[in-house]
């Protein structure tokens, strides 16, 4: 499973009202130019979100956009299941092999409980340790 730039950048707009949650509007203009990313793309991701319930919008010359709960009562897997659909590496109900389908099912479910796991308080609270996993494969 590959999350799009709509996933990826449906977070930034997420945590971006997060880290500033309780201070009113943002515009996404600002978050367009804090991030280098169109405005006019974040527009359309914006609206799935707001339609979800998840985003509300503020009209007005100090207008923008604001979270309807708090960061610690929105999760990763709320935003993601918005904007990128279902969470499934493979359309495993075609799946006739039984062990196959068995594994799918287990990544699904890993996926799920990782995304279901993190809220965004979380995401805009992470401190990078430093330490980086890096493997090393050679052919």
């Amino acid at each position: 499973m590959k999350i799009s730039t709509k996933g990826r950048y449906g977070l930034t707009i997420m945590m971006e009202l997060a880290v500033r949650f309780g201070e009113g509007p943002i515009s996404l203009k600002s978050i367009a130019q804090r991030h280098d990313l169109s405005e006019h793309y974040l527009e359309q991701l914006v609206a799935p979100l707001r339609n979800a319930e998840l985003v509300k919008s503020v009209r007005g010359a100090y207008g923008g956009y604001i979270l309807t709960k708090k960061p610690e009562e929105i999760t990763a897997g709320d935003i993601i299941r918005v904007l990128e659909g279902p969470i499934s590496p493979v359309e495993f109900e075609e799946e006739e092999d039984p062990a196959k389908r068995n594994l799918w099912l287990q990544i699904r479910d890993a996926i799920s409980q990782v995304l279901d796991s993190t809220t965004l308080h979380d995401l805009i609270t992470y401190q990078d340790d430093g330490q980086r996993s890096s493997y090393m494969f050679y052919i």
